[in-house]
This record gives C-alpha cells, structure tokens and sequence, in this order.
C-alpha cells in the first residue's frame, strides 16, 4: 500500500500539524497491534510512504476508512512464491 497525506487539509500551524500526525501514528499502531498492519515507513522529507497490510479486501478497507479524508491510498497487491508457482504450472500444463 502507498499512502500519500492530502496536504490540503495539513494545518499551517505546527502545533496542529503535530497534533494531526500523532493521530495518524496512534492509528497505525493500532492497526500493527491489531495485526493487519504488517509493517508501515514514511518518506523522509515527504508527507508518503508505505504499508504492508494483510487481510481479506474488506477487511483492508475497513481499515483504510479510518485515514479518509486525510490520506489517500493506492493498494498493489502482492502474490506470494506460491501463488506465482501456481501460475506457472498453469502456463506450462
């Protein structure tokens, strides 16, 4: 999952925008405590990053629903050695 912080609705203020990037931390550890947040960065320097999240597709959206409107999301769904051995002997069949 890349994640980019919609900088329109970052306050100018600094205490505010502390205060609105220690919400956004509080629900990341959540979701990493909860076990669908697998591993999360942020890009020095930028308002991005990345998370590895897994979970069923409703499950990954739900989560997602708590970020909107502050944080836009495009999802890359990754396949596993064993699923792409899987294609793999559907291409050599």
């Amino acid at each position: 999952m890349l994640w980019e912080i919609d900088t329109t609705k970052i306050p100018l203020g600094p205490k505010e925008r502390g205060a609105g990037w220690n919400a956004l931390m509080e629900m990341v550890k959540q979701d990493i405590k909860k076990g669908i947040n697998k591993d999360w960065g942020a890009i020095v320097g930028e308002v991005n990053g990345y998370a590895v999240m897994e979970g069923t597709e409703v499950e990954i959206m739900n989560a997602l629903q708590q970020y909107v409107p502050f944080v836009h999301f495009k999802a890359h769904p990754i396949a596993s050695v064993s699923q792409v051995d899987e294609m793999i002997k559907a291409l050599t069949k």
